[in-house]
C-alpha cells in the first residue's frame, strides 16, 4: 500500500482511543496506519508530514476538544508557518457523554484548524442512521464522527454501532487519501 494515514487523539478516560483504533481499523484495508496520541504526537510533528491524511480525534469537554489534544494543535504552529500538512487529507472524530455535549462545535473546531493548515477536510459520507433505519452515524453527523459514551467505562462503550461508524469512517478517509496521493 502506498497511501499512509496518521490518526492523532486525545484520550482523557479510553473512549476516544477505543474509537481511534476502530478508526485505524477501517483504514487499514486501504492504507498504512500510523496511531498517535496527542502528547507523542506534538513530539514527532515533522514525522506526520510524511503522511497523506491525517485523522484528528478529541474528545468533547465543555464543549470543545480536551487540553491535551488543544496542547497538539497549539504545538503544530511551526507546521502552520511552513505549511508542512499543505493539501494533505484530514478529518476528525469526537465522543462526549451526552448525545449532543456540543460535538458539533468540536467539530468545527478541528475542520478549523485543519483549514488553517491547508489541509482537504473530508466529511464521514454517511447517510445519518434515522434515514437509513440502522444505528450507523446514529447522531446524523457529516462533518465528522459523533459518538457518545453512554456514561460507561471504555470497556463497554462506545456502542458497537458507534464503533462501526468509527471503521466505516476510517476506511472512507483512507479510500479518499488514496485517490489524492501522489
Amino acid at each position: 500500500m502506498s497511501t499512509k494515514l496518521a490518526v492523532v487523539y486525545h484520550s482523557g478516560y479510553g473512549h476516544t482511543a477505543k474509537l481511534a483504533e476502530e478508526v485505524a481499523a477501517g483504514a487499514r484495508e486501504f492504507a498504512e496506519v500510523a496511531v498517535f496520541a496527542a502528547d507523542d504526537a506534538t513530539q514527532r510533528l515533522d514525522e506526520l508530514a510524511a503522511f497523506d491524511a491525517i485523522i484528528f480525534g478529541a474528545p468533547t469537554y465543555m464543549g470543545s476538544v480536551s487540553a491535551g489534544f488543544k496542547a497538539f494543535m497549539d504545538a503544530s504552529s511551526k507546521v502552520w508557518y511552513t505549511q508542512g500538512w499543505k493539501d494533505k487529507i484530514a478529518a476528525g472524530f469526537t465522543v462526549s457523554n451526552s448525545p449532543s455535549g456540543d460535538k458539533l462545535n468540536t467539530l468545527q473546531q478541528l475542520s478549523v484548524f485543519a483549514a488553517q493548515h491547508s489541509m482537504i477536510w473530508v466529511g464521514t459520507g454517511l447517510l445519518p442512521g434515522g434515514v437509513t433505519g440502522t444505528q450507523i452515524n446514529r447522531y446524523g453527523s457529516s462533518l465528522g464522527l459523533m459518538a457518545r459514551t453512554d456514561n460507561a467505562p471504555a470497556e463497554v462503550t462506545p456502542d458497537a454501532a458507534d464503533l462501526e461508524s468509527a471503521r466505516l469512517f476510517g476506511a472512507r478517509i483512507a479510500q479518499t487519501a488514496g485517490r489524492f496521493a501522489k
